[in-house]
């Protein structure tokens, strides 16, 4: 590596003029002739069989060109993703599934085409609602992506039972909704036998090898281009419907097609994040040591794919106790399938964790923070290994100084201001650091340029930004001479920018690439080809050669609320967060991620909430107007730092990628916070007045 410094500098974004301007293009934006448009038509039913389909009204609009349902859609391959397989067949099994599609020369045809689509059901009974007590609960194979089930160690029941402190705790999540600025998006169009797609994903290559399988086509004919994206949180990981339907309409209408979901369609029948039931159970000494913790986390999935939330697993690295059980349970019902959001998993299960140690340092009459530290391992309770590197202490006493935790009275309830009571809390946080392969390419010019490529993904992250200052340094040369490329099937493999995994694994092909092409320059003795000279590396085998060990990145959050005592409003003064995410590449795209996550935790805390109605098999609020997020008033001035962190395990920058922490433990904070101002515990998100007016 080369000493021209460009990692750890507080560039501004790349691509950030494009995007102000309104110059940067997005997935239904590209220009092409002859667009036509397409619009979906969702099922109103929650669960039967569509028995007629009446187009006569929506194919005499003007300017319509192809209504298709599943009695004249083109086959796709069966067996390849059942979310996908759509418009094959009559049945239905949640409301909002596409049943239909209407293709129109205007958005405004195409829209008004699909509301005078009518179809028949034989409607049948459907069950919708999520119960702890559910007789059709059973324990899936695995929980997502990969992890055991059930996990246990020592002897939970006997070390809960010994132990002088005992909690015994439920605590529930609702469902929440991914809600990007750019809706799930896709523009497709055929060139002799070539698809093109254009399509708002965190990752091109599955988009690549799905529509591959479906349309039964060679790898190398499909290219997806992903080169902005407005948001994903996880929504956007693999292909969605709208994909697919774009890609089938553009066939049949022999024309360039857009199709972008409406923000109603966002909710529900394309992912959210499920609702949980939890109950956790912690057993400790006097002195606040945990001797035992159980984690029993209940979750909902479709009757179409199981996706089993791995809500406990937070709990199982988390903190030290010989005796550990933390288990999953998920029930069918027909609904639409739960998907990726932000940290899944990490996210709701802090919530519980986090709640509960906080009640656990109220019986035993320690501070919050010093009850962690008190629990604090340096070894890996699940595996036994030593983790690579764990600064979650640092965190917490760094954390404790700059919030001035030390001049906290325990009290809950007794700081107050005419009307307002005052609270603080605090939470820790963790999230996987993980490796994925990847392959990127670097081309020296004459004109003493560079340019790299990599099938990443910047969503919204600065990615481009960060590994175009990665390039630099392993280039030794400066910024503005290196160009970077990324986001098309075209360029060298990558995964999809999800998980926390995109930085620390596309920076390890970068630095490789980069590497090698300064080793042929060397041979050349600097003297590049006319046609410029261009090498390719991969780091799959030194990725798969690692090995398995306890990687994570830490945190810890702290919030200061206030309650007025008589409405039982609730406003977040502060947030702070201090993290150990290993190397920062871009401070203030750092900066911006844990932000943006903490900011997420308060809307998580305080606002969302999808209000199912399980007489409809729907969300009633199901827009933005309906299901409430933080605005810019309810967020206050929010902190972010983070530690030195140093791991030499990692990958060769030392990242372990902030994505996903800085939402994880932020709802906890904020919930403990308002039980320090009020002494209400609210073991229910969201923590609105209804609930604390009562206490």
């Amino acid at each position: 590596m080369s000493p021209v410094g460009a990692v750890g500098q507080p560039f501004t974004r790349l691509e950030g003029h494009d995007k102000v301007t309104g110059t940067a293009r997005y997935a239904v934006e590209y220009p092409a002739d002859g667009m036509a448009y397409a619009m979906i038509v969702p099922a109103t039913i929650v669960r039967g069989v569509i028995t007629g389909v009446r187009t006569e009204a929506a194919s005499a609009l003007a300017g319509v060109l192809a209504v298709l349902h599943h009695g004249n859609a083109p086959r796709l391959a069966a067996g390849v993703d059942a979310e996908l397989y759509r418009l094959q067949e009559p049945t239905v099994h949640f409301r909002g599934q596409a049943v239909a599609v209407v293709v129109a020369e205007t958005i405004e045809a195409a829209r008004e085409a699909a509301r005078l689509v009518h179809l028949d059901y034989d409607v049948q009974p459907h069950r919708t609602e999520l119960s702890d007590q559910d007789p059709g609960l059973y324990q899936p194979g695995h929980v997502n992506p990969s992890y055991p089930t059930d996990v246990s160690a020592g002897d939970f029941d006997a070390g809960f039972a010994a132990a002088p402190v005992r909690l015994d705790l439920a605590y529930r999540t609702p469902s929440y909704h991914n809600s990007p600025l750019e809706p799930h998006a896709s523009t497709a169009q055929w060139r002799d036998g070539q698809l093109l797609v254009h399509d708002a994903s965190q990752g091109t290559l599955p988009a690549q090898e799905l529509l591959s399988r479906l349309f039964e086509l060679p790898m190398e004919s499909v290219r997806v281009v992903n080169a902005h994206i407005g948001g994903g949180f996880g929504g956007k990981l693999y292909v969605k419907i709208q994909t697919v339907l774009a890609a089938m309409a553009a066939r049949v209408v022999d024309r360039p097609v857009r199709l972008a979901l409406t923000r109603q369609q966002m909710f529900g029948p394309v992912g959210y994040r499920t609702p949980t039931i939890q109950r956790v159970r912690l057993g400790a000494d006097r002195d606040g040591r945990i001797a035992a913790v159980a984690h029993d986390a209940v979750s909902q999935t479709s009757t179409v794919t199981e996706f089993a939330e791995q809500t406990a697993v937070y709990t199982r690295n988390m903190y030290a106790a010989p005796n550990r059980r933390t288990t999953h349970r998920v029930v069918r019902l027909d609904v639409p399938t739960p998907f990726w959001m932000r940290a899944p998993g990490y996210t709701p299960g802090s919530f519980a964790l986090e709640s509960a140690l906080d009640e656990l340092a109220l019986a035993c009459g320690l501070d919050p923070v010093e009850l962690r530290l008190r629990n604090d391992t340096t070894v890996d309770p699940e595996s036994g290994h030593p983790f690579t590197s764990r600064n979650l202490a640092a965190c917490l006493t760094d954390g404790a100084r700059r919030f001035g935790w030390s001049d906290r009275d325990p009290t809950p309830g007794s700081r107050r201001e005419g009307r307002w009571r005052y609270g603080t809390g605090m939470a820790g946080s963790s999230y996987p650091a993980r490796i994925r392969p990847a392959a990127a390419s670097a081309a020296a010019y004459a004109d003493g340029t560079f340019e790299v490529r990599i099938n990443a993904a910047d969503i919204g992250t600065g990615a481009r930004t960060a590994l175009w200052q990665v390039a630099a340094d392993a280039l030794g040369a400066p910024p503005q001479r290196v160009r970077i490329e990324i986001g098309d099937t075209a360029l060298p493999y990558a995964e999809v920018a999800g998980g926390s995994t995109g930085l620390a694994s596309w920076s390890w092909a970068v630095v490789r690439a980069c590497e090698r092409l300064c080793e042929r320059l060397a041979e050349l003795r600097g003297v590049v080809p006319a046609g410029g000279l261009l090498v390719e590396a991969s780091s799959a085998e030194e990725v798969a050669a690692q090995a398995t060990l306890p990687r994570f990145a830490y945190g810890a959050q702290f919030a200061e609320v206030r309650v007025d005592a008589d409405t039982g409003e609730i406003r977040v003064r502060r947030l702070l967060g201090v993290f150990a995410v290993g190397r920062a590449v871009n401070p203030t795209t750092l900066r911006s991620q844990l932000v943006g996550g903490m900011t997420m935790g308060l809307s998580m805390a305080l606002h969302e909430e999808g209000a199912f109605d399980d007489r409809y098999g729907t969300w009633a609020n199901h827009d933005l107007a309906s299901y409430h997020i933080s605005s810019n008033a309810d967020v206050p001035a929010v902190e972010a730092y983070w530690v030195t962190d140093e791991d030499s395990q990692l990958n060769p920058l030392g990242i372990k990628g902030a994505g996903e922490i800085g939402i994880v433990g932020a709802a906890a904070a904020i919930a403990n916070a308002v039980h320090h101002a009020t002494g209400v515990r609210v073991r229910e998100l969201p923590v609105t007045l209804d609930k604390l007016l009562p206490g």
